[in-house]
């Protein structure tokens, strides 16, 4: 059994973040709470830890395709005996997209009894502002 160390965190804070060959999983496509006009007063504050974050964040068309594709890679690699195995998992703050995100994958790698670890780098940062401005 691998062990899985799953790491959320954002692009924009513009810390270096380096992990050997690892599964990197890009969520800057996934619809983003701050970005939208009708969410941003009640989702925003909140963090992918919380249900409708998590909620809206796998609403997006293609989350779910993102997280299979990152779990076949995770299994590939457990197949092939790799000891220890690091999920990078971003978006541009890293509050709501990477953090839901990493938290679907360690839920499913779990139910596969696979032993995961999660750290949310950025989750506790202050809002960055939005790049995409409504």
């Amino acid at each position: 059994m691998a062990s899985i160390l799953i790491t959320s965190h954002g692009t924009g804070h513009n810390d270096d973040l380096v992990f050997p060959d690892g599964v990197m999983v890009d969520t800057t496509a996934l619809h983003n709470p701050p970005d939208d006009p009708a969410v941003r007063a009640t989702l925003s504050q909140l963090t992918g830890q919380h249900p409708d974050v998590a909620a809206y964040v796998l609403g997006t068309p293609g989350a779910h395709d993102l997280i299979a594709t990152a779990l076949t890679e995770v299994k590939r690699r457990a197949e092939r005996g790799e000891p220890v195995i690091w999920v990078i998992v971003h978006c541009y703050g890293g509050r709501h997209r990477s953090v839901a995100i990493a938290e679907r994958l360690a839920t499913e790698l779990r139910q596969l009894d696979h032993n995961v670890c999660v750290a949310h780098r950025h989750i506790d940062r202050p809002l960055l502002p939005s790049r995409n401005p409504a």
